[in-house]
């Protein structure tokens, strides 16, 4: 009885207030490293609250953004092993569909990325200090101006020369936007492996 009702409260847990996803990719070097744990809020959207500029987020794929299939291991003890924990919300799933990066724009907002230039939202050079250190902020994947469409986000990873971001998809059905209903929570913290514990705060990104 008691472990249905430790199972029953993980998938609480899980369902409505936090879950860990894993980084596949080097998208969002230097603040995430292939490997990381992260765990995201999935708590605060069902209070009304929506992705803010400077948060990092998990959403799932707006169509067509995720082309190649997750790994998994052929151990079956591993595979089942993996399968209950993810499934309770203690360990990433191995063939989960969402993707993690950086809010740069919601609805309402212009965006502006030019070889050359910093990014502008509403007129506005961003300070990026979370920018992979040998990327630039848009010269890789300069898209000019867009406006982003009410309940859409604009999102950008933070290694730019190495991010399959909204910049990538600008020519497809969604122009490269995320709708805000695909939003899973906003990743607030790094919590494997343990030497990289940390908290992810959002970045207030306007220079003042």
């Amino acid at each position: 009885m008691l472990c249905g009702m430790v199972l029953i409260l993980a998938l609480g847990i899980k369902t409505f207030f936090v879950q860990a996803f894993s980084i596949p990719s080097s998208s969002m070097q230097d603040t995430l490293q292939p490997g990381d744990r992260v765990l995201v809020d999935k708590l605060t959207p069902w209070f009304g609250a929506t992705p803010q500029r400077g948060e990092v987020v998990v959403f799932r794929d707006p169509g067509g953004w995720l082309t190649e299939p997750a790994h998994q291991t052929r151990n079956p003890a591993l595979r089942f092993l993996n399968s209950t924990l993810s499934f309770v919300g203690l360990m990433p799933s191995a063939d989960e569909k969402d993707l993690i990066k950086r809010v740069i724009a919601v609805g309402g907002d212009t965006v502006e990325c030019r070889r050359g230039s910093p990014v502008k939202v509403n007129g506005i050079p961003l300070k990026e200090p979370y920018i992979f250190r040998s990327a630039t902020p848009c010269d890789d994947l300069p898209v000019g101006t867009v406006k982003v469409p009410p309940d859409h986000l604009w999102v950008m990873g933070d290694h730019r020369n190495d991010s399959w971001d909204s910049r990538a998809h600008v020519h497809e059905p969604e122009g490269g936007f995320v709708p805000v209903d695909h939003v899973i929570g906003r990743a607030f913290a790094v919590v494997w492996p343990i030497p990289r514990w940390a908290a992810l705060p959002a970045i207030e990104e306007h220079q003042k």
